[in-house]
């Protein structure tokens, strides 16, 4: 559970939404976030309460809901002071049915649109508390990886990673040149933070999300298709979905997708490591194991490639 956490107080904040129609579950703790599921006489409500690394999340989801409440869960009350949200239940993750690309092919053309008309409030959500991960810090974020002596990763890992920097900083030059576009990018899309309520493909889980290039956000729900349904990265599925993902965004724009994914994968190890920080040493070893996957792919697709 997160420290600092009242379930009592949180319960009465709770009644002062809804009326729960019995006791309310602890469904999972996490360093980060504990979530509550509260049965309704007809549904259920859900109730989270963000850590300080995640603190950002009720408002940011709110503020989303209200502007395009057909893809983001809706929102029965949120408290920023205390960094909790109450959102109506969203029906199924598509987890359940197997991550299907079928899915991604009707989302990520309505997730791309939100992203276009989230340009313009990018500075309203970095006040909020949003990360930064904006092209232009990410080498400063980088040089903070790289100087790590504690990352999960074999000393000749670690070396490849270091003398990987300027090419790095090469990659976001160009980015930064060729698309120089910022948004709010969830961080997190994958089969498990997608829900289907039999009307519409809500995203949920916003907490991981930055501010940075929007077509990073492709980055772990390729991953997912890879890791869990077994996909060759050749497999024509993912061009598919890039370019139903890129169409709201114009076009020509294949290339700078594939630049902007490379870069992407890096500054995900840097929001990655910012929630590693903020835990505790035993939740840290256990998240080190994912961590390091993520680590290794990267090293495996951006670092290594000859460019």
């Amino acid at each position: 559970m997160i420290e600092g956490l009242d379930l009592a107080a949180a319960e009465a904040w709770i009644r002062t939404v809804v009326r729960p129609s019995g006791p309310i579950i602890l469904e999972r703790e996490r360093a980060w976030a504990t979530i509550v599921r509260v049965p309704l006489a007809e549904d259920q409500a859900w109730f989270k309460a963000c850590g300080s690394v995640q603190a950002f999340e009720p408002r940011l989801t709110a503020e989303l809901a209200a502007r395009w409440p057909d893809r983001v869960v809706r929102v029965l009350a949120h408290d920023p002071d205390r960094a909790w949200l109450l959102t109506a239940d969203a029906g199924q993750p598509v987890s359940t049915a197997g991550n299907p690309p079928e899915v991604w092919l009707r989302a990520l053309p309505a997730y791309a649109e939100l992203q276009v008309g989230e340009v313009e409030h990018v500075d309203d959500h970095l006040a909020g508390g949003v990360q930064d991960l904006r092209i232009a810090v990410l080498p400063a974020r980088f040089d903070d990886l790289v100087r790590r002596k504690d990352l999960p990763l074999e000393p000749g890992e670690m070396d490849r990673l270091r003398w990987f920097r300027p090419r790095f900083t090469e990659l976001c030059d160009r980015l930064a040149a060729e698309h120089p576009v910022q948004s709010i990018q969830h961080d997190d899309l994958h089969m498990r933070s997608l829900f289907d309520d039999g009307k519409a493909l809500r995203i949920l889980d916003w907490g991981d999300a930055s501010i940075g290039h929007p077509f990073a956000s492709l980055v772990t729900t390729f991953r997912f298709l890879e890791e869990l349904n077994g996909l060759s990265s050749t497999d024509p599925w993912f061009e598919r979905l890039r370019d139903a993902y890129l169409e709201p965004w114009g076009g020509g724009l294949a290339g700078i997708f594939q630049l902007a994914t490379r870069v992407g994968m890096v500054a995900q190890l840097c929001a990655w490591l910012r929630h590693r920080d903020a835990m505790p040493v035993d939740a840290a070893r256990a998240f080190d194991q994912q961590f390091a996957i993520v680590l290794r792919r990267a090293l495996a697709r951006v670092v290594e490639p000859v460019f």
